[in-house]
C-alpha cells in the first residue's frame, strides 16, 4: 500500500494530503535518472581505470608498444636525416670543385611546405599525438628532399657525362705509342723555330716530329671526326685532320698508309694511319699539329700519357731546344 504524506495547513488548521503535480513528478524522475547515469558514469570511469578488463589490459599494452615503435621510427628518420644531409653537403662540394656550380639552393632544401596545418588531425589523438605529428613531418622533409637530391644527381650525371665526352675528345695522347718510337721520346723536333733539312733556313714549325719505323701505326689523340683527307706529293704528303670539338683540330703528316675516310667518326687510341716519309719529308716520322680555335698551339701541353710529372718536364725541355725538324 503506497504511503500517503500530509501537510499541515496553518490557515485551516488541518493536515492536508499532498497532491503531486506534473511537474513535480517530471522532476524526481529527471533527478532519479540524472542521478543513476551520474553514478554509473563514475562507476565505469573508476572500475576501467583502476579495474581494466583483459581487453583493455590487451589494448593499453599494445598502445604502449606503438609509442614504442614511433618513438624508435622517429630516431631512425633523425639518422637518415643526418646521412641525407651529409650526401646533399658533398653533393654541394662535387658541383663546386668539379663543376663550378652552384649546389642545392639552402634555404630550398631546408623549406617546408606552406599552407594549412597537414597534421592538425593529430591533435585529436590524446596519447600519441604528438609523437604521430613528429614523425610524419620527418618522413616528409625526408621524402622532400630525397626529390631534391635525386634531381641533384641527374644533373651531375649529366654534367658528368658532358665532361667525360669533353676529357676523351681533348687531344691528350701522343699521336705514336711510346713503345713504338724508334728514339727516346725525350729526342723531338719541337715547336717553335726550326732549321728546315731541305732548305736549310730557320722555319716556324707548328708541330712535333715522333720518329718511328716505317708502318708503325698512328692512333687517333682524342674523340673526334676525320674532316679532312689529303694525299699530296709534297708538304704534308698524306694527312689527316681530325675535329675533337671544344675548338680542337690534330693534324696527322707524312703517313704511309691512311685507315679512315671523311666524315668518320673516330675513339681515343684508334688507328687512323701508319708512319711514312709521305710528301717532303727527310725520313719516316709522324708530324703533329695540335689547333686550338683555328691557331696551332704547342703540342708537347697535349701529350701527357705514360709520363712522370718530371719526365714530362724533362721532355718540355727537349722539345724546346733548337735542332732540325724532319719535314
Amino acid at each position: 500500500m503506497r504511503s500517503e504524506k500530509y501537510v499541515y495547513n496553518p490557515q485551516t488548521l488541518q493536515f492536508e494530503k499532498v497532491k503531486l503535480t506534473k511537474k513535480s513528478i517530471f522532476l524526481k524522475v529527471f533527478t532519479f535518472v540524472s542521478a543513476v547515469v551520474v553514478a554509473s558514469f563514475c562507476f565505469y570511469f573508476l572500475t576501467s581505470e583502476y579495474f581494466p578488463s583483459p581487453r583493455e589490459k590487451a589494448l593499453r599494452k599494445e598502445l604502449t608498444q606503438m609509442e614504442y615503435q614511433f618513438m624508435l621510427l622517429k630516431s631512425q628518420t633523425e639518422r637518415a636525416q643526418k646521412v641525407l644531409n651529409n650526401i646533399q653537403s658533398r653533393d654541394a662540394r662535387v658541383y663546386r670543385i668539379m663543376f663550378g656550380m652552384d649546389p642545392i639552393n639552402s634555404s630550398e632544401w631546408n623549406g617546408g611546405v606552406g599552407g594549412h596545418d597537414p597534421y592538425q588531425w593529430t591533435s585529436q589523438l590524446r596519447m600519441s599525438g604528438n609523437t604521430l605529428k613528429d614523425v610524419y613531418s620527418e618522413v616528409d622533409k625526408l621524402e622532400r628532399q630525397l626529390y631534391l637530391q635525386s634531381c641533384s644527381l641527374d644533373e651531375l650525371e649529366k654534367k658528368a657525362r658532358a665532361r667525360e665526352e669533353e676529357l676523351a675528345s681533348i687531344p691528350s695522347v701522343k699521336p705514336v705509342r711510346l713503345d713504338h718510337l724508334q728514339r727516346d721520346v725525350q729526342h723531338l723536333s719541337g715547336y717553335g723555330i726550326r732549321l728546315h733539312p731541305v732548305h736549310k733556313v730557320n722555319k716556324m714549325h707548328h708541330g712535333i716530329d715522333f720518329t718511328a719505323p716505317e708502318g708503325t701505326s698512328i692512333q687517333a689523340t682524342g674523340d673526334g671526326r676525320v674532316v679532312e683527307v689529303e694525299n699530296k706529293k709534297s708538304g704534308y704528303g698524306r694527312s689527316v685532320t681530325i675535329d675533337h670539338g671544344y675548338g680542337f683540330k690534330t693534324l696527322y703528316a707524312h703517313m704511309a698508309q691512311i685507315k679512315v675516310r671523311k666524315g668518320q667518326k673516330v675513339k681515343k687510341g684508334e688507328v687512323i694511319g701508319t708512319i711514312g716519309n709521305s710528301g717532303t719529308s727527310t725520313g719516316p716520322h709522324c708530324h703533329y699539329e695540335v689547333h686550338l680555335y683555328g691557331k696551332p698551339v704547342n703540342p708537347i701541353h697535349y701529350c701527357m700519357d705514360g709520363l712522370s710529372p718530371q719526365e714530362y718536364q724533362e721532355m718540355v725541355e727537349k722539345a724546346e731546344m733548337a735542332n732540325q725538324s724532319f719535314d
